[in-house]
């Protein structure tokens, strides 16, 4: 168990690049996941002043003089939770629009800016926006093996002999990446930890932003998503299972994703293929928050292999996230599927010209029909496909040959020796 909370996280280097150029850099990502740590161990040292909107006298503040409040800040301020201001969009394009001065403002916010219109329109061109997840097993064991990523895109995988996982993978799953859990051990305080979480964000950020009244729905919806994360979403299921409609479940969903709760990830689309499905799958954002909300630990996931897969898949999928979002170069993340059953769990794009198809298995072993369906996408896309992989629990780093390889799940963060 991790004794200590404070972190240092890969995205820093990012941050400190972004207030060197840009007036106004976003840090945007779920509650409790350390976006405010990261901004003020960037800023204080700078000089930058503190202002939260969590605060009640401050929120009000500028809320009933915006423009007032944005002219009265120090020239570097950061702004945390900006989200519940919707009033500060407007004059802050106004302030930036006169004073374009690199690194000005730092702001935080818990709702997706995807999902923020006002803000985006307000202030594009003008911001740079970074998202920050909770911990990535790269942060949490602090290693300083060349990322995932890179290695995969370039195929360097040589041949190597490294201890399963096994246990400590049920774990990891099982903690999560939240930096207020390293310091507590699983049980009634960690579940109460994820229960207080849910129940505040609906109260203090959904239910404000969105106006709807109903407090058990979303979590009670947000367990069910945590039972079939890494599945194919069906709204339907998910509105008969809670017995409400269709189009209530498809805006509660909406509501957790631009939280950072869910996931959806989108089918992949391919001109050289044809019979896709085009539904995408739902992927709760941290497996220790989907454990919690299921009650599930260690000797559960121990002994159901098949519920274990896809919480594995869940892993892989949210290690891969986490560390992309501190590199600089641009990765896509789709699943792929089409009617006959051929499957691929992850479909990586990097810029316009290459793509890496990554399948994950929570065996002990592999085999040759294991890469059966990224064959397939490697022979439509020959001229793109960079390397495929098969992802597990064993003990080999091995070539399958023609650009394939099975890579133990260790390798994600862990160096090749």
């Amino acid at each position: 168990m991790i004794s200590h909370q404070i972190l240092p996280r890969r995205s820093e280097f990012l941050l400190t690049q972004a207030i060197e150029y840009m007036p106004i850099v976003l840090i945007h990502g779920p509650r409790q996941c350390g976006k405010t740590t990261l901004a003020q161990a960037i800023g204080s040292p700078l000089g930058y002043t503190y202002h939260s909107f969590d605060d009640p006298k401050i929120r009000e503040a500028a809320q009933d003089d915006p423009m007032g409040f944005i002219h009265n800040l120090s020239d570097r301020a950061i702004l945390d939770e900006v989200q519940l201001v919707p009033e500060l969009f407007r004059p802050l394009k106004l302030s930036v629009d006169s004073n374009r001065k690199p690194g000005r403002l730092i702001l935080t916010g818990s709702t997706s800016a995807h999902f923020l219109s006002e803000l985006n329109d307000a202030l594009a061109g003008r911001m740079v926006i970074v998202c920050l997840h909770p911990l990535s097993q790269q942060e949490l064991d602090q290693t300083t093996s060349t990322p995932f990523l890179e290695r995969l895109f370039r195929g360097t995988f040589p041949m190597t002999k490294m201890e399963p996982l096994d246990k400590n993978l049920l774990e990891r799953i099982v903690l999560g990446g939240y930096p207020a859990l390293l310091a507590i051990p699983s049980g009634p305080i960690r579940t109460s930890w994820y229960s207080s979480y849910v129940l505040s964000l609906v109260q203090k950020d959904i239910l404000e932003i969105s106006g709807i009244r109903s407090i058990d729905a979303l979590p009670k919806l947000l367990t069910v998503v945590s039972n079939m994360s890494s599945q194919l979403l069906n709204v339907s299921s998910l509105a008969s299972n809670l017995q409400m409609n269709t189009n209530t479940i498809r805006s509660y969903l909406g509501l957790l994703e631009r939280q950072f709760l869910i996931e959806r990830l989108l089918p992949w689309s391919s001109n050289q293929m044809r019979r896709l499905v085009k539904t995408p799958k739902i992927h709760i954002c941290d497996t220790g928050l989907a454990c919690s909300l299921l009650d599930i630990n260690v000797n559960f996931l121990k002994n159901n292999r098949t519920f274990l897969g896809h919480l594995v898949e869940s892993f892989v999928f949210q290690e891969l996230r986490r560390q992309s979002s501190s590199s600089n170069d641009p990765y896509r993340f789709y699943h792929f599927r089409d009617r006959d059953d051929v499957e691929v769990d992850l479909i990586i794009e990097r810029g316009a010209f290459q793509l890496c198809g990554i399948e994950v298995k929570a065996s002990f072993s592999v085999n040759s029909s294991d890469f059966k369906s990224l064959r397939k996408v490697k022979a439509a896309h020959s001229d793109r496909f960079a390397f495929g992989a098969v992802l597990y629990d064993g003990d080999t780093c091995a070539s399958y040959g023609d650009r394939m390889y099975a890579i133990p799940i260790r390798m994600l963060w862990e160096s090749q020796t």
